[in-house]
């Protein structure tokens, strides 16, 4: 039997992260190595490894790399709340951009392969159907840290694989991470009315899709550059909250329209709707469209 591949994901504590280690556990060539900032996940990954790893600090990121010894990075580890990047654009680039570009040069020294997660937020929103090939043009401080790491990583990484999606959907396997679903569950049980934009339009995925198809990616040394993830349709957010509370038994009456801009928040793209034929053509993977994304969070 091959002896397998160690893999270390950074952001292992986080939502999408808990189903990564999960994706990857059940990967029989890869040996799993859980990477956060307090070295001490544990979740439902019995028999992996930890190790304390912190994007934004350059010992911590060459010290993980020492211990790990990966032979596949999986780059999950960012600030995802795009308010507080818009807030605090220094400490964004801090940890988006620069720590990518740590981790991108570690890979680098250790011949690791590496997968980095980024954001339909790197477009400006306003066409119909972006593919890996169009203009990126980010409109917020946490699309451009985004773009800046992409840059980054293909500069230093040629091999590397780049995977953009525009919203995951899923329950949080443990409190304190930044699942919408959980959110949203916690204010309808609250009996409280939640306001969804109206004009903003997503195409999203589950993160059990996503956790599957980026270990499946990162195991195919014959792909690199960018790909797109999510599904075949979009809706807007709004259409989205409308259909997310009546699979959840919820009364439309605490689903509201927001047609504004919301006074504070981060500019949002319009439009990001992300055309994933490339990876269907790649890979052979098919994400299905909104009402099976929505199907499996539940399942």
């Amino acid at each position: 039997m091959m002896d397998r591949e160690r893999l270390l994901i950074a952001g292992a504590s986080g939502f999408l992260g808990a189903y990564a280690v999960h994706a990857a556990q059940s990967d029989p060539r890869f040996h799993v190595i859980c990477g956060d900032r307090d070295g001490t996940y544990a979740g439902n990954a019995p028999g992996a490894e930890t190790v304390k790893l912190d994007i934004a600090d350059s010992a911590s990121v060459d010290r993980a790399f020492r211990e790990a010894r990966p032979d596949c990075v999986l780059l999950l580890a960012a600030i995802s709340d795009i308010d507080r990047c818009e807030a605090l654009p220094e400490l964004a680039f801090a940890v988006n951009a620069r720590g990518a570009e740590r981790v991108a040069n570690a890979c680098v020294r250790c011949n690791a392969r590496l997968l980095y997660t980024s954001s339909a937020a790197v477009f400006d929103g306003d066409k119909r159907g972006y593919t890996e090939e169009d203009e990126a043009a980010p409109i917020s401080v946490y699309g451009k840290t985004k773009l800046w790491a992409e840059q980054a990583v293909a500069s230093l990484l040629p091999s590397a694989i780049v995977i953009r999606f525009a919203l995951v959907l899923g329950f949080a396997h443990k409190l304190g991470t930044n699942a919408m679903l959980n959110t949203l569950m916690a204010r309808w049980h609250a009996r409280e009315t939640v306001s969804f934009a109206a004009r903003e339009e997503r195409n999203p995925i589950d993160a059990a899709s996503l956790s599957s198809v980026m270990i499946r990616l990162l195991g195919d040394r014959a792909l690199h550059g960018i790909y797109h993830a999510g599904a075949l349709d979009s809706l807007s957010r709004y259409a989205l909250g409308l259909r997310l509370a009546a699979r959840a038994g919820v009364s439309a009456e605490f689903v509201r329209p927001q047609y504004e801009p919301v006074p504070g928040r981060a500019p949002r793209g319009r439009t990001h709707f992300l055309l994933t034929d490339k990876l269907r053509n790649a890979c052979n993977i098919d994400s299905g469209n909104c009402e099976q994304v929505i199907e499996r969070c539940f399942a």
